[in-house]
C-alpha cells in the first residue's frame, strides 16, 4: 500500500518531510489568511452606497417609473412598493407631485423585464414554473439638481409557479411581482439609508 503525501513546502523543507514546527505553523498560515480574507471582504459595498442625504432633507417626490420593457403595469406596482417602504421606514414624507418642491426626487427607470420557463410538465406539454427577472435603475437627485444616489442595475429575480387546472387556476405572476417589487423597494431604501 502507498501512502501519497502532500503539503505545502515552507522555506528549505520538502513537501513530504514530517516536522512539527511545520505542522504547528500551517494552520498558524492558514487561519492568518483567513483573517486577512474576512478583513479585506469587510469594505463590500453595493454600488452607489454610502449615501450622504442632509440632514435638513424632510419631502420626497416618487414619479410612476419609467419602463423600457414591454410589460403591463409593473411601473406602478414598483413605485407604490417604494413609496410604502419610504413611507413607513423613514423620516421623510413623500409629497403627492412633483409641484410640492420636494427636497429630493427619486427617478427609476425599469430596463428589462422577462419572464423565462425553470422547469416543464411532460404530461401537460407545458411549463410549470417561471422566473421574473426585473431590471431596474434609479437616481435620487436633490433639489440643486445634484445626484445624492445612484444604482443603475438593480437585479431581482422571483420565481412562480403555473397551472392549467382550471377549478384552482390562480394567476401567479402577479404575486410574485409584488413580492419582487418588495424585496427591491427594501433594498433600495435601506442603500439610500446606509449614508445616515
Amino acid at each position: 500500500m502507498r501512502i501519497l503525501r502532500i503539503g505545502l513546502s515552507f522555506g528549505s523543507q520538502s513537501a513530504g518531510d514530517y516536522n512539527v514546527h511545520s505542522m504547528t505553523l500551517r494552520p498558524l498560515i492558514l487561519s492568518l489568511a483567513a483573517s486577512l480574507v474576512a478583513f479585506t471582504g469587510c469594505g463590500y459595498h453595493t454600488v452607489g452606497a454610502g449615501t450622504h442625504l442632509a440632514p435638513d432633507m424632510r419631502t420626497l417626490f416618487v414619479p410612476v417609473f419609467a419602463t423600457r420593457a414591454d410589460a403591463y403595469h409593473t411601473e406602478t406596482v414598483l413605485t407604490n412598493a417604494v413609496i410604502r417602504e419610504f413611507s413607513t421606514r423613514t423620516r421623510f414624507r413623500v409629497a403627492p407631485d412633483a409641484n410640492s418642491e420636494a427636497d429630493a426626487v427619486l427617478h427609476g427607470t425599469i430596463l428589462k423585464e422577462a419572464i423565462t420557463p425553470l422547469t416543464y410538465n411532460a404530461s401537460t406539454q407545458e411549463s410549470s414554473s417561471f422566473l421574473l427577472t426585473v431590471v431596474v435603475s434609479v437616481t435620487l437627485t436633490g433639489r440643486d439638481g445634484k445626484v445624492l444616489y445612484e444604482n443603475k442595475n438593480y437585479v431581482y429575480r422571483q420565481q412562480y409557479q403555473s397551472t392549467t387546472d382550471l377549478p384552482t387556476f390562480l394567476q401567479e405572476n402577479p404575486a410574485a411581482l409584488e413580492r419582487l417589487s418588495r424585496d427591491f423597494a427594501r433594498a433600495l431604501v435601506a442603500d439610500v439609508l446606509e449614508g445616515f
